[in-house]
């Protein structure tokens, strides 16, 4: 009988090879949060970030302050045309609020808060009619204006009205006709009237307040108003209606 120590010499016996060499296992990352402290120390180390915009809006403001050409130009101002707020009840508006025919009157849309104004009307055809300026206050279904405090008028047979007062009255031969311009100046103080560009040396005074440019017609009286572009230049100093933005 063989003892285990009797093997055969020439067999070498068989040796289990040791099993590989497992990596180490990284930590797995707590499920709690960070402190206050290490969010504090994280969040600094952290690039700064701009909110959505916030580049182009500095941009505009650096172009702004530094006199550049990026910035937004401001929204262009209205025209200026009569009214529909502000008309009789009788009145009809029409060419985008440049033509008034029917029966009343009607104001501008924008007062005359510069100190000088100069504005027109032309005679499309002829009835009753008048032009000039006053308060809001006035009552533009009672024609012919110029009867009380609240406006000054030139009435069509070329008398100047205030207060039920006339105040002066053009040349017999100078009338306006159909196919006339009128031009009004006002400086706050006087009224002046101009016919195809010259002047009839008819002041008329006496109206207060905050005032616009007014019109009524009637009897198939037909005018078209002129708040810019106007048929003859402005005397020395006036100029169109300016809204209070563009003046200040």
């Amino acid at each position: 009988m063989r003892t285990p120590s009797s093997a055969c010499p020439h067999v070498t016996p068989s040796v289990t090879a040791p099993p590989p060499a497992t990596p180490p296992s990284r930590p797995r990352p707590s499920l709690r949060a960070d402190p206050p402290h290490v969010r504090r120390r994280r969040a600094s180390t952290l690039p700064a970030l701009r909110p959505p915009g916030a580049a182009s809006v500095f941009c505009c403001l650096r172009c702004c302050r530094d006199g550049g050409t990026g910035h937004i130009p401001l929204k262009e101002m209205p025209a200026v045309q009569l009214d529909t707020q502000h008309m009789g009840t009788d009145v009809v508006i029409v060419k985008n609020g440049r033509r008034i025919c029917g029966t009343g009157g009607c104001l501008a849309s924008a007062p005359l808060h510069q100190n000088k104004s100069y504005f027109e009307f032309k005679i499309q055809s002829t009835g009753i009619w008048g032009i000039g300026v006053a308060t809001q206050k006035v009552n533009l279904n009672q024609i012919p204006l110029g009867r009380d405090v609240h406006s000054l008028v030139m009435r069509n047979d070329g008398a100047l009205y205030h207060n039920n007062e006339e105040k002066n009255r053009l040349p017999a031969n100078s009338l306006p006709q159909e196919g006339d311009v009128v031009g009004i100046t006002y400086d706050h103080v006087e009224l002046n009237v101009y016919l195809n560009g010259k002047n009839m040396h008819c002041p008329a005074s006496g109206i207060r307040g905050t005032v616009y440019p007014v019109v009524y017609v009637d009897d198939s009286a037909i005018l078209d108003c002129q708040f810019s572009e106007f048929y003859h230049t402005p005397p020395p100093g006036f100029e169109k209606i300016l809204f209070e933005q563009q003046i200040f």
